[in-house]
């Protein structure tokens, strides 16, 4: 039910409706470039993506020699992406604008004392930083107190407060702080950072979702810590929830190394993962298809709340339900417009994703899974693969592939060894996530009974952090290469030379037998 679907199933390649890609890129490349560089680069942006634009309809209608109907086509499509463009250029220049003039972003160019009441938005996350642990939150402001005078103002802040004070506190929650005001170091539309060193000066309470998610995590990673090994408890919270307060920082080392960190953070892959196995067991039981439509989506709600309805989740969310019906209902053509139609969706209400990393990497990944990984798919198969073993090559490989530019570009490294990591470590990603729900939702009725099914994820975990720990150790298990835009094309280089070379039979023959001796010799390693 859940395999990549094959273009060898059908007579015809699929064809891909890529019509709302321009649109999708103009967006995202103007938005961006407001939030990195400022509202008059914002209108930059606009002008030139117009002027592309304009220019690329001019060149396909010489190229369709004149043909009225194609030209009619061609032009309309223009306008349209034309309209897309200048809507985001302007809210995003409306938008920068106010983060420039904010009050409290030019009392944080003197650095002055701010009293400010914000709702947070998401979960505190420890810095990893010498000396006292400390952690960082988001949170939206609703009153600030700067300079002696008292003004009702929005905008998002990071605060960097003591772990000691502010780890325990949720999502949803109105608290008051007392600190000093810095500016930001990230360019994401954030007003400005708060750094305090004593506890809230006030603190409300939750709402009743937010605390009933908070219990849900909390005794995820309660009955986790007191069944399995300290390295198998911090980890299990992170791969199915996002919750990495627990999680080794060695742990968190050898993933980075061996191309595993996107394991621990809530992504698509945990809602395609949730949302298989719903379907699969109502399926199971004969329940009716509106039926069957209606709890995955409550499920799908639920799980949005448990993890924590940021924009990153939701954009997870988004991402993981257009990869899942893809891959159900096999309609790959239908994957791009869906993709594309997201993208716009997610940066019109949240703008500040077209500079978030995890962002980039959903998309990425997703077309990748939807566009590349059924083409490898169908490579493999028609050379004598079974398909369960091509599709989890091939679904690794192209997620690897599609995303190493990003990584190379934001970390300065490149995994040489996360496709045979993440090929080692995908059957048991699945069932680590359905046994850690389970345990969650068990954990509230019986604790011993959650601490009897956890047990069921221990040996999985022990092979995750095993593989990752290896691989760690392999010798230039990652490259270093420049980090920003050279990163990419190094990446992206080498990508392409190493797919080009596959096409030569002599390299294919070589290739596959080092990787088959390798991955022999790493897997003896591994288990003996």
């Amino acid at each position: 039910m859940t395999g990549v679907p094959s273009s060898t199933d059908s007579e015809e390649p699929v064809p891909f409706d890529i019509r709302l890609i321009p649109a999708a890129a103009a967006s995202w490349s103007i938005t961006a470039t407001g939030i990195l560089a400022g509202p008059s680069a914002a209108v930059k942006a606009t002008v030139v993506t117009c002027a592309i634009v304009v220019l690329g309809a001019v060149v396909l209608q010489r190229i369709s020699k004149g043909r009225a109907d194609t030209a009619r086509h061609v032009w309309s499509g223009a306008a349209a992406v034309i309209v897309v463009a200048l809507c985001f250029g302007g809210a995003i220049w409306l938008q920068m604008r106010s983060v420039a003039e904010h009050p409290v972003a030019a009392a944080a160019q003197n650095r002055a004392w701010i009293t400010a009441v914000v709702d947070i938005e998401e979960d505190p996350r420890r810095l990893p930083a010498p000396g006292p642990p400390m952690v960082m939150l988001q949170a939206e402001m609703t009153r600030v107190d700067v300079g002696g005078e008292a003004l009702y103002v929005g905008g998002r802040v990071s605060i960097v407060a003591p772990e000691s004070t502010w780890s325990a506190l949720l999502p949803g929650q109105q608290i008051t702080v007392r600190g000093r005001l810095g500016v930001p170091t990230r360019s994401d539309m954030t007003v400005a950072v708060i750094r305090t060193t004593g506890p809230p000066v006030a603190v409300g309470e939750p709402g009743p979702v937010s605390s009933a998610a908070g219990s849900f995590r909390s005794n995820l990673a309660d009955v986790a810590q007191n069944s399995l090994p300290s390295d198998r408890a911090g980890l299990l919270p992170g791969l199915v929830v996002g919750d990495v307060s627990r999680l080794d920082e060695q742990v968190v080392e050898n993933f980075r190394a061996a191309g595993l960190t996107h394991l621990t953070a809530v992504s698509g892959a945990n809602f395609s993962i949730l949302i298989g196995a719903v379907l699969l067991v109502l399926r199971g039981i004969g329940i009716g298809p509106r039926a069957t439509v209606t709890i995955a989506f409550v499920v799908l709600i639920a799980f949005v709340v448990v993890a924590r309805p940021s924009p990153s989740v939701l954009r997870a969310a988004v991402m993981g339900s257009i990869g899942l019906l893809a891959l159900v209902t096999g309609r790959r053509k239908q994957a791009v417009p869906a993709l594309c139609g997201a993208v716009l969706a997610l940066l019109g209400w949240w703008p500040r994703l077209a500079v978030d990393v995890g962002f980039v990497l959903s998309v990425f990944a997703t077309a990748g899974l939807v566009l590349v990984a059924p083409i490898w798919v169908d490579w493999l198969r028609a050379r004598g693969w079974p398909r369960a073993a091509a599709e989890v090559v091939a679904v690794a490989a192209a997620a690897h592939v599609v995303t190493a530019p990003v990584v190379a570009a934001m970390a300065g490294t490149f995994s040489v060894v996360g496709v045979v990591a993440n090929v080692l470590v995908s059957p048991v990603v699945a069932p680590i996530t359905v046994v850690g729900i389970v345990t969650a939702v068990l954990a509230v009725v019986s604790t011993s009974l959650a601490d009897m099914t956890v047990q069921l994820a221990s040996a999985p975990l022990w092979w995750l952090i095993t593989v990752a720990e290896r691989a760690a150790s392999v010798p230039a298990a990652s490259v270093v290469v420049p980090e920003g835009v050279r990163g990419i094309a190094a990446a992206t280089v080498g990508t392409v030379v190493v797919l080009g070379a596959l096409r030569w039979v002599l390299f294919r023959w070589v290739s596959a037998t080092f990787a088959i001796a390798l991955l022999a010799l790493w897997t003896a390693h591994v288990v003996w």
